[in-house]
């Protein structure tokens, strides 16, 4: 099992592997709810995903008209996102794990969306366009 949760402890939730993939996001919206260049995302077939703690701590956000942002209430721990883009899946930051997650990022998504003030020399693919998973020239 994956384990991991908030900064105060209170949400707490498990991974049973494998996850499904692992990738940097460079959206606006990403961004700006975490406070960070890019977030570090575990897409995890929901059936495999387990809240064990804190769920009256839970918030969520309808962060656009498909996705839905999910944060411990207590410390603001910005911790899942899940989207009918993607169904049943939930995306988990990798941020918020006890220790590593069970594969490494495979890629940048979004790219198109980057901050100019953050180099990425890692040799991932750099993919962006409007599904935000297409493959840009040069990337």
């Amino acid at each position: 099992m994956i384990a991991g949760g908030c900064l105060c402890g209170a949400v707490r939730f498990e991974i049973e592997p494998p996850t499904k993939w692992c990738a940097h996001c460079h959206c606006a919206y990403c961004r700006r709810a975490h406070g960070a260049a890019f977030v570090t995302w575990l897409g995890v077939p929901a059936a495999q995903f387990r809240l064990v703690g804190g769920e009256a701590e839970l918030r969520r956000y309808r962060s656009s008209e498909q996705a839905t942002r999910s944060s411990c209430g207590s410390c603001g721990s910005p911790l899942l996102f899940e989207s009918s883009r993607w169904p049943g899946e939930v995306h988990v930051a990798v941020g918020s794990l006890d220790g590593p997650p069970d594969r490494a990022p495979a890629a940048h998504v979004f790219f198109d969306d980057h901050v100019p003030w953050s180099p990425f020399d890692d040799g991932l693919p750099r993919l962006g366009g409007p599904s935000g998973t297409e493959p840009l020239s040069g990337g």
